[in-house]
């Protein structure tokens, strides 16, 4: 390739589910295993390296309208790192992201068709990872990660995310993670990429944003 050639957009993996549903362990196979440097963009990453500790939750902010004052800024947040994202694929720089998308505020934002209508163009597979709300508690627990003493770590806030992070109902492949293991849900992704069909997901969901193409 000389320098006035262009390099092929890099691929782009979204993974959208619940908190543990098992996103992060789908996404560290994806890096380790599949050809070319996989760049992870996700929410974890986001959170611990990118957003000043003042506005956090941030993207994670969970469905139930708690924090109208941040909204405003968590769509710009959204907005900003999916730019980056179609930056880093228009480099030739495959992407992993994964994501707890939902539309649970105080009013609606829109945010995951404007972040669809940035990507327009790449070559993005949207992935919804499910998990039943039972399997989802019990690795909360397993994990230390629950408190019954806060809504969004209690029965009832899984379950609002549950229902809330897959409303939309729109995927190129789904997978459910209790039933397969991390490995075996990026094999399937694999597959998909490999051999099609060619995914739709992302161009549906830009169609139904606000903002012109």
């Amino acid at each position: 390739m000389t320098s006035a050639e262009p390099p092929a957009m890099g691929q782009i993996v979204i993974l959208n589910g619940a908190p543990r549903s098992g996103k992060t362990s789908i996404a560290a196979v994806i890096q380790d295993t599949f050809d070319g440097p996989w760049m992870n963009l996700g929410v974890d990453a986001w959170m611990s390296g990118v957003m000043p500790r003042r506005y956090s939750p941030g993207i994670g902010l969970r469905p139930g309208g708690e924090r109208p004052d941040l909204e405003p800024l968590v769509a710009r947040f959204y907005a900003a790192l999916y730019e980056s994202i179609a930056a880093y694929s228009r480099l030739g720089l495959n992407v992993v992201s994964d994501f707890g998308h939902h539309d649970g505020f105080a009013v609606p934002r829109g945010i995951l068709p404007d972040c669809a209508r940035r990507l327009r163009g790449l070559p993005v597979l949207l992935v919804g990872v499910r998990c039943p709300i039972e399997v989802i508690l019990e690795r909360r627990r397993a994990t230390g990660w629950g408190d019954s003493r806060s809504e969004g770590f209690s029965e009832s806030g899984a379950e609002r995310w549950q229902r809330e992070v897959h409303h939309h109902g729109i995927y190129d492949l789904e997978v459910d993670t209790s039933v397969m293991c991390p490995q075996e849900c990026a094999q399937a992704i694999r597959q998909r990429l490999d051999t099609g069909p060619p995914p739709t997901a992302v161009q549906r969901l830009a169609a139904m944003s606000s903002e012109p193409p």
